[in-house]
């Protein structure tokens, strides 16, 4: 028996229980009779930044492509990466895979993982976060939850779906199997939504060892995976509700001045002759009584007697220290004369 046959057997007919379990038959070199009529081509353009990471992995892509018949092209002046179809093109879905090639190495997935692309049972996926949340600051804290402290959150992720998963900017590249990379989409998006990812990936977890029980093989799993049950905080109204005004495509109305408003009310002209009234108005009695104060004192100042200066006589100074030595002296001579 050929291995054709033996592939054709095993080929189920029907309806199936499990569609992941059945293999993908491969296609293989030489299946394909004849080339291909037109050529195909794929151009992803790439940021600054991966240029050198770019010009250091191109001889390990071209040499992978080559295998499948693709040729490729790195123009570095307009940053663009592009592949072809060749004659030598033996598999017709090939280019739509180096197509997502290109598109992963442009989003700063290493070569290592894209490659991975090729095989039949490995899939990727590209969600798109960005425009989930509207506000920035909520944007990326819950990024930051789906990341973890020091990526934890993110390499459990990975170990429970058997998937490369990076995060880059507003997007989520996945590179894996299919039921993993669904998983993957599921995670992100409901983390994107305000659910911790602590609880999907415990789901996960215990459906992982749902799995590997055959007696729990076809029984409901909802009573043993946790339910979360989102709580909506109501928002503390504002006291005071401002109505909006009704829309008015004029400007409004300058407002009026102190001197407009005294005019129209016939203010200005009155309050103008009381100022002047103000200053040439009579003194009271009280201001009388106070000038007259003031003018009495002083002419009562005129009338008071000075004080006269103490007579002190004026006392000659005496030494009363006498030199008697040079007084004898001079007594002495004048006696000699």
């Amino acid at each position: 028996m050929s291995d054709n046959e033996s592939e054709e057997e095993e080929v189920p007919k029907g309806p199936v229980e499990n569609a992941w379990a059945i293999k993908i038959p491969e296609f293989k070199k030489g299946e394909m009779k004849s080339h291909l009529l037109e050529e195909s081509s794929f151009s992803v353009l790439f940021p600054k930044y991966r240029e050198k990471y770019l010009k250091e992995c191109w001889p390990l892509l071209v040499k992978t492509l080559t295998e499948y018949g693709i040729k490729t092209e790195l123009d570095l002046i307009e940053g663009k990466m592009t592949v072809f179809t060749t004659r030598k093109t033996w598999d017709p879905y090939i280019i739509l895979k180096a197509r997502d090639i290109i598109v992963l190495l442009g989003r700063s997935v290493p070569i290592e993982q894209v490659i991975k692309v090729l095989k039949d049972d490995v899939t990727h996926e590209i969600i798109k976060i960005r425009n989930m949340v509207r506000n920035k600051d909520r944007f990326v804290k819950r990024r930051q939850r789906l990341i973890g402290a020091n990526g934890t959150t993110l390499k459990a992720l990975e170990l429970l779906t058997s998937c490369y998963v990076l995060i880059q900017g507003g997007t989520v590249a996945a590179i894996g199997p299919h039921k993993g990379v669904q998983q993957v989409v599921r995670v992100v998006t409901d983390t994107m939504r305000n659910i911790h990812p602590v609880y999907l990936l415990k789901a996960l977890m215990i459906k992982r060892h749902l799995v590997q029980d055959p007696n729990l093989k076809h029984e409901d799993w909802s009573k043993f995976i946790p339910k979360f049950t989102p709580k909506n905080v109501p928002r503390k109204k504002p006291k005071v509700r401002k109505l909006k005004k009704p829309y008015t495509p004029f400007p409004p109305d300058p407002t009026e001045r102190k001197i407009d408003k005294q005019m129209a009310e016939g203010k200005f002209f009155i309050e103008k002759s009381e100022r002047k009234w103000s200053k040439k108005r009579k003194p009271t009695e009280e201001e009388k009584k106070e000038s007259t104060d003031r003018q009495r004192e002083k002419r009562a100042k005129a009338f008071i007697v000075p004080e006269e200066p103490k007579y002190k006589p004026n006392v000659p100074e005496v030494n009363s220290q006498v030199d008697i030595k040079s007084l004898k002296m001079k007594v002495k001579n004048s006696k000699k004369k």
